[in-house]
């Protein structure tokens, strides 16, 4: 995959903590913005699958679903009181 340079303004201090944590790491700069737009656009991912996976399970039963429970709590008290 090609790689597309780009200027990017960041306070001085932002900076320099960058440059130190890649000098600590052993990469160039750039791998560590890298890496770091990396996670950062995963986990924003993450947390919008997660935002939706919350909102389609935040409606209560409807009625049909209701009673498939209702049916299957009823069958399992069967199979509980069957067997013991």
């Amino acid at each position: 995959m090609p790689n597309i340079k780009t200027a990017v303004s960041l306070d001085e201090s932002l900076f320099a903590q960058a440059d130190n944590l890649a000098k600590k790491l052993h990469i160039p700069r750039s791998r560590l913005f890298s890496l770091a737009l990396k996670e950062f656009i995963r986990r924003y991912e993450n947390n919008n699958l997660l935002l939706e996976i919350n909102k389609a399970y935040a409606d209560f039963p409807d009625r049909d679903e209701q009673n498939m429970l209702n049916e299957m709590r009823l069958h399992q008290q069967r199979l509980i009181n069957d067997k013991w």
